[in-house]
């Protein structure tokens, strides 16, 4: 996962794999909590995958602030060009 694009792909696998999204709701406006039923405990599952993806130690206070994938991939983003 080198750019934003290749975040959001595997962004959008794990939420229809693990938590069976509709895979044409995950756009960067999505809101994870009103639009996409998102809650706290989805959101941890969420973060432990991505450490397992990006072999990366993930911070669940990056994470606390993301409203919206796009949040999401911009935290992955930043996470991974440290």
């Amino acid at each position: 996962m080198n750019n934003r694009e290749e975040i959001l792909a595997a962004i959008r696998e794990i939420m229809v794999e693990m938590f069976e999204i509709d895979e044409q709701a995950i756009v960067l406006e999505a809101r994870l909590y009103q639009d996409l039923d998102f809650d706290s405990i989805d959101a941890v599952d969420m973060v432990v995958r991505l450490k397992d993806i990006t072999g990366k130690t993930v911070k669940p206070e990056d994470f606390r602030a993301a409203r919206t994938i796009g949040d999401v991939v911009e935290a992955v983003y930043s996470m991974l060009n440290d």
